[in-house]
């Protein structure tokens, strides 16, 4: 009740946030139906219906990451002075968050029943009734029990995630903050403390430097991403696998294991360097003798690494792989004229794609959220707003520049061994 009751009054942008994770969890949603309506027509066809279902975890984690986001940017679900008296604390504003999030995608996966009943004609009274029944296996009836399971597996991985992702201390910060605010409280009352027992106040000592974050998945991330295309070179340059050890693609026979395991671990090593990469651009912005423009951008990007690092990673990552396929697939779709993939396919790829701009976008909005008190005291300072926008400019160009070109490079040496 609470949860509905902050959804009524939050702010039209929550609400459109919350609102795009429905979307999305209905697509999930719809995505783990169909896979489930052709294991039910096709009982012969295990391995396949296997295939489906392990593909089905790639927009299925697009979406948790997504709502994990929304929820971490939820001003609803942030710690407030006085909420512990009435008993909502950081563990219950960690479950508060979960539950909001479990709602907006148990709704997403309702919408999704719905629209894939009423596609399959079981519903009728719509024009749109039965007008895929061939391509969603309308002839064979859905078994209840792993219906409601796999519509409910999407809400229940969200809300764990996000109980877990924002649990009291999950990342050390808050906690290093309290503690430097307890400090500087007790330091403040000792001072006032001598100050009224001596006459001469007493020099007061400097605040110690806050410790620098350390971005280590910088070189994990590096050599991860040689790794996996090392791997994936070698395994080329081996002989052909039997067709039996092949692992399923959609639109292709399949590809060796070994590739599959190379192009992974590509896309986990840009995962685990963009926090890194992101603040070493912010470094080169700032060095030298800059400007106004590019030092603000410069400290504004290294400020920011650790907000927008990780979801500009998985999004360099997303892409990486749809330019691969799009490598991969695009010589075969010129040929004979022929689709290598159905619309299945092209909804999940749609999906994932979708969700992680979305998360990229959110950490950037949310990074702008937090360095409203900087813009503001900037503001009072008479500085005009065109510096602000050409900083914003320049931060954007220069990731741009150096995440671009890495991404595609990445994505040609993956492709590289399957175009053999």
């Amino acid at each position: 009740m609470l949860s509905l009751r902050l959804a009524r009054g939050a702010h039209p942008l929550v609400l459109l946030r919350r609102l795009l994770v429905v979307a999305a969890a209905a697509g999930v949603g719809f995505l783990l139906l169909c896979t489930l309506g052709y294991a039910v027509a096709h009982p012969k066809a295990t391995g396949e219906s296997l295939v489906r279902l392990v593909w089905c975890a790639v927009p299925l984690a697009a979406v948790v990451q997504f709502a994990l986001a929304v929820a971490r940017t939820d001003p609803a679900t942030r710690p407030r002075d006085g909420l512990d008296a009435i008993g909502l604390g950081p563990v219950r504003l960690s479950l508060l968050a979960a539950a909001s999030t479990a709602l907006s995608c148990s709704v997403g996966s309702g919408i999704a029943l719905l629209v894939y009943l009423e596609l399959r004609g079981d519903l009728g009274g719509t024009p749109l009734s039965g007008s895929a029944s061939h391509l969603l296996d309308g002839n064979a009836s859905l078994p209840w029990g792993g219906t409601l399971t796999l519509l409910g597996l999407l809400p229940a991985l969200a809300a764990g995630t996000c109980a877990l992702a924002l649990r009291p201390g999950a990342g050390g910060e808050r906690r290093a903050r309290t503690a430097r605010d307890t400090a500087g409280t007790a330091e403040a009352a000792q001072d006032t403390a001598d100050a009224v027992a001596a006459p001469v106040p007493p020099v007061v000592p400097a605040p110690p430097p806050a410790p620098k974050p350390t971005y280590t998945g910088l070189p994990w991330g590096i050599t991860i991403i040689t790794v996996g295309l090392a791997m994936e070179a070698y395994v080329a340059r081996g002989p052909a696998p039997a067709p039996d050890a092949l692992l399923a693609l959609p639109g292709s026979d399949g590809a060796s294991p070994g590739v599959i395991g190379g192009w992974l671990l590509a896309s986990l090593g840009l995962v685990l360097a963009g926090p890194g990469l992101t603040h070493w651009c912010g470094v080169l912005l700032a060095a030298g003798r800059p400007g106004a423009v590019r030092l603000l951008a410069g400290r504004i990007l290294q400020d920011a690494a650790t907000r927008i690092g990780r979801p500009l990673g998985v999004l360099c990552a997303v892409a990486s792989a749809s330019l691969a396929a799009a490598e991969l697939y695009g010589a075969a779709w010129e040929a004979d004229g022929s689709r290598p993939f159905g619309p299945l396919t092209g909804l999940g790829a749609g999906l994932v794609m979708s969700c992680v701009t979305a998360t990229a976008i959110t950490a950037a909005l949310d990074s702008r959220q937090s360095r409203a008190g900087t813009t503001s005291a900037l503001n009072r300072l008479g500085i005009p707003h065109s510096l602000l926008r050409g900083a914003a400019v320049l931060r954007t160009g220069v990731l741009l520049a150096v995440l671009t070109p890495l991404t595609w490079a990445i994505a040609e040496l993956a492709a590289l061994p399957m175009t053999r």
